[in-house]
């Protein structure tokens, strides 16, 4: 049988429409209605889901078949422990599509029971379209958001209480307050009064917000065939998800807490007034790790992350990597070190999943511009602090340097990678690699002023180039436990 609520035999247990969602992504199911709909289980939150469609690939049979119904298989390791779990999350309402449905979609504006607006229409969805400002069926997402909130603002007569709570989840750094600045743009643009542009400020709370779970999305056939078997009904919607959840939303209303109280079901969802230290922990932590490990691990030979993840050496470097070096430069301030450890941790245990095929190569891309921005401070701070070259790190950014040699036999997408070429052209130099290493242009940085650093550099250039990247990992890994 298909899954639906009459499946479930779910009729008459219909709640209150509180969410606008606009997207119907794997991230925000696997994610936001995740913790919707755990809430909905512990009787938190008590709300559904109206979600918009807002591309045009693709339709809404399969919601409207299952009314909105699916399942969620949580798969991957928690406190280094491997755990499986199969949610069937209930949360959403309706789909409707912004092309066909859009007047059934303003409707929603004039329910008193609409509180809070959700989007992941991914980082280019939140960018300005100065025609939407007059279009009566407007394509963006702040285009179709302004005539919701005008909506809203006409209906309830610009009551402070009928404001909204918005949460944008897209990739961007300060992305409610990017989405607010476009808001104010076009409702400029509109002609629209200044009530209502004082009440878009004043009632509506717009909180930026973090996202962190991988979800890949579908599973195989063959694997969702065994699944449906198992469980005893079919699910064209089901997803597959790590078990790795945080949702870090920047708040400091009362008035806005109260109405996510879905935040109380999960430990994953943190309500805060500033985030930037959940964001610090994941550019360093987790995305410095895989930039400083990317390139030593496509020259070790490992595909994946979680082949390399199963090499013990590859594990001890990374965690040596994490624990020993990044983490006591992360901690300080706001950040305590049990928190950077404890968040290190579970970036091992995410890397480990077996069930999530992660290509190192795919890793490398825009490699440069990556070691830039996550790892350049890092090693600043390193060795601002011990006055020494890092063992770990270093070995990370030889690996990275040779990476973008020219003649390797993998592809190399990176628009930095010529600044690197052009150094490695010159290797029969003397002083090359000093010179690359004293670039300002490309590290904003002269990093031959750091004791050692250039000397490191070559050595381990040296040893990577003349042997298998997998035998010198292992001698550096058994020197430095020797030195512990």
């Amino acid at each position: 049988m298909q899954l639906s609520r009459s499946f479930l035999e779910e009729k008459g247990k219909a709640l209150p429409e509180k969410v606008l969602q606009f997207g119907t992504g794997v991230l925000l199911r696997g994610l936001p209605d995740y913790f919707i709909n755990k809430a909905n289980n512990q009787q938190l939150f008590n709300g559904s889901i109206v979600v918009v469609k807002s591309t045009s690939n693709g339709g809404t049979d399969a919601f409207k078949q299952q009314e909105g119904v699916f399942t969620q298989i949580e798969r991957g390791y928690e406190n280094g422990q491997a755990v499986e779990r199969t949610v069937v999350n209930t949360a959403i309402s309706r789909v409707l599509s912004a092309r066909e449905e859009w007047e059934e979609i303003l409707a929603c504006a004039s329910n008193e029971a609409m509180q809070v607006i959700i989007s992941n229409t991914t980082e280019v969805g939140i960018t300005l379209m100065p025609e939407d400002a007059h279009a009566e069926r407007p394509v963006s997402f702040p285009g179709r958001l302004l005539h919701f909130l005008l909506k809203r603002f006409e209906t309830f007569n610009g009551s402070k209480e009928a404001g909204m709570v918005i949460i944008p989840t897209e990739l961007i750094v300060d992305n409610a307050h990017k989405l607010k600045a476009i808001l104010l743009q076009l409702a400029e643009m509109k002609g629209c009064s200044r009530d209502f542009c004082n009440w878009l400020q004043e009632a509506n709370d717009f909180c930026n917000s973090l996202v962190d779970r991988i979800v890949p999305g579908k599973l195989g056939a063959t694997e969702t065939a065994a699944l449906e078997k198992q469980l005893g009904y079919r699910d064209d919607l089901m997803i597959m998800s790590e078990c790795y959840r945080l949702w870090a939303i920047e708040t400091s209303s009362e008035r806005t807490k109260k109405i996510l109280s879905f935040s109380a079901a999960d430990a994953g969802v943190i309500l805060a007034p500033d985030i930037n230290k959940f964001r610090e922990l994941k550019l360093r932590l987790l995305n410095g790790t895989h930039t400083f490990s990317c390139g030593l691990a496509c020259l070790a030979g490992f595909a994946t992350v979680k082949e390399a993840m199963q090499d013990e050496t590859f594990a001890a470097f990374v965690a040596g990597l994490m624990m020993d070096e990044i983490v006591p430069l992360v901690a300080g301030g706001n950040i305590s070190t049990e928190e950077a450890r404890t968040f290190a941790s579970q970036v091992i245990d995410r890397f480990r999943n077996t069930y999530i095929e992660h290509l190192w190569i795919n890793i490398t891309v825009q490699y440069t511009s990556k070691m830039v921005m996550r790892n350049i401070p890092l090693l600043e701070k390193y060795f601002a602090t011990n006055g020494s070259a890092p063992t770990l790190m270093s070995l990370g950014f030889a690996a990275y340097l040779l990476f973008l040699k020219p003649g390797a036999p993998y592809k190399v997408e990176d628009d930095k990678a010529g600044l690197i070429v052009a150094y490695w052209n010159r290797q029969d130099e003397p002083g090359w690699l000093e010179a690359l290493l004293s670039d300002k242009s490309i590290w904003g940085n002269d990093l031959t002023i750091y004791p050692g650093f250039a000397e490191t550099i070559h050595m381990y250039l040296a040893m990577l180039t003349g042997s298998d990247a997998s035998d010198i990992l292992r001698s550096v890994m058994d020197k430095r436990s020797e030195s512990v």
